[in-house]
């Protein structure tokens, strides 16, 4: 194995400034020693090929064979702030579709939800604070050049990835052969599966803050996973998460409402649908003048009577919009009472004078993303960019500074990746999951490590050629 040459501008997870490796990796890069690595990138590719896991149209998802380590030490950190974090902002989001306590305190500027394209008015009092609305957040984690994660953004809406790393966990181990065992990941399913039941009584733990409507009391509530289906990009994650829940896969087209209740038309006939867990790519219920789409046709009335729940809730969006990641460490403080265990990536709230004037004296220090984006689309890193990139980045951000978040530049850490039969650093993001719910909020065990495609490259999401790595969490 040829020598590997950490990145010098940034953090590298496996080796420190010296070149010697940190110690919880040593088990992983003593297997590495072991392996071709054209042939172990290759087994494991194959391997995943085989099974079906894709990205996007089909096509085969980018994977790497060398595990991200994790130590025990500090994923227990990470953990207690992902909880946390977790819980903050499924408070925030009862909050904004009930009482709305948090801006009539004026410890958030309203304009935070007048101004944000998840907001869906027509869940104003359908959302019952026993039930988290957001059964599952995702967490864009970034390490900086000084060894602190941080939080990038949050994922409320639909996270994706929990079923690739769930996938890579069947893989990379058994291929890499390494003397150490990671913390098991299997309970993810169980743990989601709990929630999406809970919902149908309305009983998970939470204090009720709110009023709303009552649900009815199912004992083996029927659940099924919402999705677009062979359309959507995250098909095969929508497909493995069915099977694992133990639950059907349904689209809108296979759906019908009578009499305030949901019904899914199966091979069997017809039969109630009791809670929904949403991965559907179409999420509003209602268009600009406040008239229900097709789709808020066919559940509202369900969702009003009482007999439907849905996790993750339209509406969540309003948590994942970019510029309430500005505001989530208030938020801990004002409903968790609380100090964040986890801090954010400092951003700017352009609609805001003070914030913004500040901002565009260094715009093009910062890292410019639209409110509503994810999957690094409309992202400028202006540090990077081209100058004809920064210039469109500027002007537009300068026309509509209510549409976009500047946020301070991060150089994410690096992680040793297989690149033509040798070690190659590329930059990494760490995805965590928590699923609350059942009167407990949960995290997978490390989550699922993306990596960039080349080496300038600072954006790691697949569909900026990106690819994934597993995650190891080590020395519990």
């Amino acid at each position: 194995m040829e020598t590997y040459s950490p990145a010098t501008d940034s953090w590298d997870e496996a080796f420190d400034s010296t070149g010697a490796p940190r110690p919880h990796y040593e088990p992983v890069l003593v297997a590495l020693e072991r392996h071709d690595l054209s042939e172990l990138h290759a087994r494991v590719q194959g391997d995943c090929d085989a099974r079906g896991v894709s990205f996007g149209d089909g096509q085969p998802l980018k994977v790497d064979p060398v595990p991200r380590v994790v130590s025990g030490e500090e994923w227990r950190a990470l953990e207690a702030g992902i909880l946390q974090r977790a819980r903050a902002l499924n408070a925030y989001v009862v909050d904004v579709y009930g009482e709305q306590r948090i801006f009539e305190s004026g410890a958030l500027p309203r304009h935070l939800i007048e101004s944000s394209s998840g907001y869906e008015p027509r869940m104003r009092g359908l959302v019952d604070p026993a039930v988290p609305p957001a059964a599952v957040v995702g967490f864009d984690l970034v390490r900086d050049a000084s060894g602190e994660m941080l939080v990038l953004e949050d994922n409320d809406r639909m996270p994706s990835g929990a079923a690739y790393e769930l996938a890579l966990r069947e893989v990379v181990p058994a291929a890499l052969g390494a003397s150490v065992e990671p913390l098991p990941i299997g309970d993810y399913a169980a743990a989601l599966g709990a929630a999406l039941r809970a919902a149908a009584g309305g009983d998970c733990g939470v204090d009720h803050t709110i009023g709303g409507p009552t649900p009815q009391s199912v004992e083996e509530p029927a659940v099924a996973l919402l999705s677009s289906g062979e359309e959507s990009s995250a098909w095969f994650e929508h497909r493995r998460l069915a099977e694992a829940l133990g639950v059907p896969a349904v689209t809108p087209a296979e759906l019908a409402t009578e009499d305030g209740r949901l019904y899914a038309r199966r091979e069997g006939g017809r039969q109630p649908v009791d809670v929904l867990y949403r991965r559907l790519d179409e999420e509003r219920l209602s268009d600009r003048e406040g008239r229900p789409t097709e789709l808020g046709e066919l559940l509202l009335p369900a969702l009003e009577s009482g007999r439907l729940r849905c996790l993750n809730a339209f509406g969540t969006g309003v948590a994942d919009d970019k510029l309430a990641h500005a505001y989530v460490e208030a938020m801990v403080r004002f409903y968790l009472e609380e100090e964040p265990l986890l801090r954010s990536v400092p951003s700017y709230d352009l609609c805001d004078e003070t914030a913004r004037a500040e901002a565009f004296e260094r715009l093009d220090e910062l890292t410019l993303k639209p409110r509503g984006g994810f999957g690094g689309k409309g992202v400028t890193v202006m540090p990077h960019a081209s100058a004809e990139e920064r210039r469109e980045g500027s002007e537009l951000v300068r026309r509509h500074p209510e549409r976009f978040v500047a946020q301070e530049t991060v150089s994410l850490s690096t992680h040793p990746t297989v690149r033509e039969g040798r070690l190659e650093p590329r930059r990494v993001d760490l995805r965590p999951f928590a699923v609350s719910g059942a009167g407990e909020v949960v995290a997978m065990p490390g989550g699922l490590t993306r990596f960039a495609a080349d080496a300038d490259e600072t954006i790691v999401n697949s569909s900026r050629g990106g690819g994934c790595k597993d995650t190891w969490v080590i020395g519990t």
